[in-house]
């Protein structure tokens, strides 16, 4: 039986939850790998070595904390609107 079009699938909010921290996490790294670059923008500055220095545990920590307390706020003012 084909699921009905009103009803949302299980899964649904949890890959949409998924989604959006993922997309969040994506802009952190990319607003630190451009920082890094402004920063020290060195002759011998290479992609790899930035890598290096944004990818660590701390970051990591700080982007899951920071993306789920983003998720938040936007479902909460989603469902405010």
């Amino acid at each position: 039986m084909p699921p009905s079009p009103l009803s949302p699938r299980p899964l649904s909010h949890v890959l949409r939850a998924l989604v959006e921290v993922a997309f969040i996490i994506f802009l952190f790294y990319s607003n630190l790998l451009m920082g890094e670059f402004n920063r020290t923008n060195g002759p011998g500055k290479r992609f790899s070595v930035a890598m290096v220095d944004i990818f660590t545990i701390k970051n990591f920590a700080i982007a899951i904390i920071a993306a789920s307390i983003g998720y938040v706020i936007f479902e909460h003012l989603r469902k405010q609107l």
